[in-house]
């Protein structure tokens, strides 16, 4: 199969290196030259739980050289819709754009783009960081899941065999956006707190302020998920939270991560995507506004910082 995975970031280069080692055709695109032409040079290194290796994946500023079946979305939630356009002219008639994106909006955005039928969400409970240009660390193996399933033999089917192949745990679903939500959850409870105190995840819930701001911003998100319909994939939303700060404990959130990077974050689609559903259901989110607005002034006063 021929993939185009856009956005040479932890996850991407992850999806990249290990769909190139199970045998497929597989491009990496980036809207920085530069960038591309050094991982084009040393390749994508990866350390960690499926071990020590380096793959050579043609990365590309420009034109694709070829029309792919799977385009694997892996930018930043704020960037989707200008990923998308990127690609839109390389899809072919039968390739399929899925997201593995965080946050809120991300199959909506792309559908826009590229019409319902060609779009496929997607979850992944991998866990990697981004070393450098082109070097991640592979912090855990974790379920990915997928879908609509579709009709079977249909474009999920085969990505399904794909990344399973690639040594992905992947199962398909209907109820993607379900899915979704509960990832959602998961970070609403984390990121923000470890982006404004910096401290890794497994801090978080053991300290009685960030714990009790934890508890009300992730009592927030389920209010707003109930008013939505949304059915969670697990039964005390709080209880999973914390379950996930413990088994991450000494992972770096990817939001803390683009803070010392002095880099845009997520929170608009995570927090913020919380408070603009609230604001529809006319269900308060005071908690979740406050911390996507502290990430956007630390955002927006990076060069001011006293330390």
């Amino acid at each position: 199969m021929k993939f185009l995975i856009v956005g040479p970031g932890a996850m991407g280069c992850l999806f990249a290196a290990r769909l190139k080692i199970a045998g497929n055709d597989v491009a990496i695109l980036d809207y920085n030259e530069k960038r591309a032409q050094k991982i084009n040079e040393h390749g994508i290194s990866v350390n960690g739980a499926s071990g020590e290796y380096t793959v050579h994946i043609p990365t590309m500023a420009g034109n694709v050289p070829f029309t792919p079946d799977y385009i694997l979305i892996c930018v930043k939630s704020n960037n989707t819709k200008e990923a998308g356009e990127s690609v839109a002219p390389f899809i072919g008639p039968d390739s399929t754009v899925v997201t593995f994106q965080n946050g809120l909006g991300n199959t909506e955005t792309l559908a826009e783009i590229f019409g319902q039928t060609k779009v496929l969400g997607g979850v992944t409970a991998q866990g990697a960081t981004l070393l450098g240009e082109g070097k991640i660390k592979h912090a855990g193996e974790g379920e990915t899941v997928i879908g609509p399933k579709g009709k079977e033999g249909g474009p999920a089917q085969k990505l399904l065999s794909a990344m399973n192949k690639a040594g992905f745990e992947t199962r398909l679903a209907d109820n993607v956006e379900e899915l979704i939500w509960g990832k959602l959850i998961i970070n609403v409870g984390i990121n923000a707190l470890t982006a404004i105190t910096r401290l890794k995840n497994g801090r978080i819930p053991m300290i009685n302020g960030t714990r009790r701001i934890m508890e009300d911003a992730v009592r927030e998100a389920v209010t707003v998920a109930e008013g939505k319909g949304i059915v969670l994939p697990y039964e005390d939303p709080l209880s999973r939270v914390i379950t996930v700060c413990e088994a991450t404990r000494e992972n770096v959130a990817s939001m803390l991560q683009d803070v010392l990077k002095e880099r845009i974050t997520e929170v608009d689609m995570i927090n913020g995507g919380i408070v603009r559903e609230g604001d529809k259901l006319g269900i308060p989110t005071p908690v979740n506004s406050v911390l996507t607005n502290l990430i956007q002034a630390i955002q927006e006063t990076y060069q001011e910082r006293l330390c």
